[in-house]
């Protein structure tokens, strides 16, 4: 095998330091909120977004003021996405069908798909109103029939966006606040005064955001563990390098850590490309925050085969992989770890961030390879039921579970069948005794 770095990133130590140095930030912060609940979010918000207002929560009439302001052919935009976003998300959830089965006669096992009864959707907004993110886990947790949905998304410039606003006010949500970052996230977990606790979290965010949902696993449910925007372009000969370049690029803008890798087994292919990204950053608005996530995140691999290619892939894990090569449907077949697949030229990672109608909540860091991301299931917890109808069923699967249990040692548990053998059976087990 041969596999060859042209341009590496950072190294996992240099990453791991950064992560470090978060967690402890998230750790004091989550404490200061659940100790100090409404107060210590105004003194968070005040701190990091300059922004106080008399309430955090938006009324009905600030909401609609907002969308007052957004353009007819904008609020048109947001409902076409967010209609393809839906359509999805129904066809997902009509793919879940609740169960009723006889196993054997008397004997009959379930399960019901039931609601998260409350859910707390965080949409990044600071730096980029974040709009497409209220799509995503607003309208599909609208889908899943969530009772209870509350939104939160940092000012933005010093006050709400009324895009962002309107999209999660069309997409469902019943609570809408302005809040950002941890201040957001533990205030929704946690509950303050103010804001009742959810039972879990979802959307994506910053690094501060995603350690904070990590904290806060096992007191909520979340999602998953969304950090940096992750991309990787597969590519060989079929596409040229303005294209490999672009689609790097597109996600790089996302922050300065960014992860933005291209794998080909085109060795011309792969020096273009970094030639071409050096040229696009002299003309693209963002590059003061793609120039550095490139430049510490960015890397290009060389491989000799599809095999390679792929093996590189699979264990990279990466969110979004876009697969521009004549064999994209190979990948398909062969990709097991990853966020979401983008295939062919014609496609983009952008399309599914923003409309096309795939949710573009994904796993980051390698998480691609134990989870999938948000989706309407995500929404909805698959709980088992079981019932016995008949004396003969009671007494047939009673007598094998009074065996296994004492197998075990667990003569309560035994005494639990046992006690129905007698009743239902008419036999006469000594107490803490085996079934015949």
């Amino acid at each position: 095998m041969t596999i060859k770095y042209l341009k590496k990133g950072k190294n996992d130590n240099d990453r791991a330091l950064e992560d470090a140095s978060v967690s402890e930030t998230v750790k004091k912060t989550l404490k200061m909120i659940k100790e100090g609940g409404d107060k210590a979010v105004r003194e968070l918000s005040e701190k990091f977004d300059n922004y106080s207002p008399k309430s955090f929560k938006l009324s009905l009439s600030e909401i609609n003021d907002l969308i007052d302001k957004v353009p007819a052919r904008d609020l048109e935009d947001i409902k076409f996405a967010q209609e393809q976003i839906r359509n999805f998300a129904q066809a997902q959830r009509d793919s879940m069908q609740d169960i009723e089965i006889e196993t054997m006669p008397g004997v009959i096992l379930g399960h019901k798909n039931i609601p998260v009864q409350s859910v707390g959707c965080y949409v990044p907004g600071g730096k980029f109103p974040m709009v497409a993110s209220a799509h995503m886990s607003i309208v599909t947790a609208n889908v899943a029939k969530v009772p209870r949905i509350i939104a939160s998304t940092p000012p933005f410039k010093g006050k709400p966006n009324p895009a962002v606003i309107a999209a999660m006010h069309l997409g469902g949500a019943h609570e809408i606040y302005i809040l950002g970052g941890i201040q957001a996230v533990g205030a929704m977990a946690l509950g303050t005064d103010t804001i009742s606790p959810v039972d879990m979290l979802v959307g994506p965010g910053n690094a501060f955001v995603a350690e904070a949902k990590r904290q806060l696993f096992g007191e909520v449910g979340i999602d998953l563990f969304a950090g940096p925007t992750e991309t990787m372009v597969i590519a060989d000969k079929t596409v040229d390098a303005e294209l490999c370049a672009t689609d790097l690029l597109g996600q790089a803008e996302h922050g300065y850590n960014s992860p933005a890798i291209l794998i080909t087994n085109d060795e011309k292919l792969a020096k273009n490309t970094i030639e071409e990204i050096k040229r696009i950053l002299t003309i693209l608005p963002t590059a003061e925050t793609a120039s550095i996530s490139w430049k510490d995140y960015g890397e290009v691999i060389l491989c000799d085969t599809y095999e390679e290619m792929l093996e590189v892939a699979n264990n990279i894990s990466s969110e979004h992989v876009q697969v521009m090569t004549s064999k994209d449907d190979w990948f398909l077949d062969n990709m097991h770890s990853y966020g979401a697949l983008f295939l062919g030229p014609r496609t983009n990672v952008s399309n599914g961030d923003k409309v096309i109608g795939t949710n573009h909540t994904l796993p980051t860091k390698r998480a691609g390879r134990y989870t999938g991301g948000l989706w309407v299931g995500k929404f909805l917890k698959t709980h088992s039921y079981q019932k016995i109808t008949s004396d003969d069923a009671a007494v047939k699967i009673g007598k094998y579970c009074s065996r296994l249990s004492m197998l075990e040692s667990f003569i309560g548990h035994a005494e639990q069948a046992n006690i129905r053998i007698r009743r239902y059976g008419g036999q006469n087990i000594p107490y803490g005794k085996a079934a015949e």
